[in-house]
């Protein structure tokens, strides 16, 4: 149940006819699995901790850098050296003491993805490489978990919303990785696509809106448009064809 105090918290999102009481209730007991701790995670774990989602799994291995202080606006310059996931963890519970966050230190491996994953109600990418985010796809759709995909380069992003058995899988959208490289990013373009990403997360947990179903929402920061792809299910994907 929401107490008065978190009324008095959410109380402009819970004016909003279509989350109410109702909704907010089911944030509260939702349990979202944020992959990633930087530019994108800044944001989504920020906002959905603001928005009262009830638990907080964020996973990183990394810590925190200089030349990551454009874009992971969780982190200050005391914080470089210090593992992002426990940073964060910091900077969400000063925040929003009235939710939990557990901060995982480690990398996501094929060994530990359906462990991290299955308890989930949503799962959300906010990585930079493709061989982990392939892993997660998996797992989203092993456990009949939706996945919220999101990627950036410099001042363009893209983010869709994935749902297993019903839509375009990860892999159907990138059946093959791109080579790994050193991407450049303005960090206004992460914060865009990571708030764009807890919305379809908040939409998706409260059951409201029109979700990024088999649509791949394209920013292009250059000439300040968005665009929209289709996107269709491959019979031969090697991920999903049997879901």
């Amino acid at each position: 149940m929401i107490s008065e105090k978190e009324k008095e918290r959410y109380d402009r999102q819970i004016l909003i006819d279509e989350i109410g009481i109702e909704g907010q209730e089911k944030l509260k007991r939702s349990r979202i699995l944020i992959s990633g701790a930087g530019g994108l995670g800044s944001p989504i774990s920020y906002y959905l901790a603001a928005a009262g989602v009830g638990t907080l799994r964020i996973v990183d291995q990394d810590e925190v850098s200089l030349s990551n202080l454009n874009r992971q606006i969780l982190y200050r310059d005391k914080d470089i050296g210090r593992k992002k996931a426990s940073a964060a963890q910091e900077k969400i519970e000063e925040l929003n003491p009235d939710i939990q966050v557990e901060a995982v230190v480690g990398k996501i491996t094929d060994g530990n993805v359906l462990d991290l994953s299955h308890d989930c109600d949503i799962i959300l990418d906010a990585l930079d490489n493709f061989p982990t985010r392939y892993l997660l796809n998996q797992a989203a759709l092993n456990n009949n978990i939706p996945f919220i995909y999101g990627g950036v380069c410099g001042l363009e992003g893209a983010l869709t919303t994935i749902i297993p058995g019903e839509t375009a899988c990860l892999r159907c959208i990138f059946p093959v990785s791109p080579p790994p490289a050193i991407v450049p990013v303005l960090g206004i373009t992460p914060g865009t696509i990571g708030c764009l990403q807890a919305m379809e997360a908040i939409k998706l947990i409260v059951g409201i809106g029109r979700l990024l179903t088999n649509r791949l929402l394209v920013f292009d920061g250059f000439n300040m448009r968005f665009k929209e792809l289709r996107l269709s299910r491959n019979p031969r994907c090697h991920s999903c064809a049997t879901i």
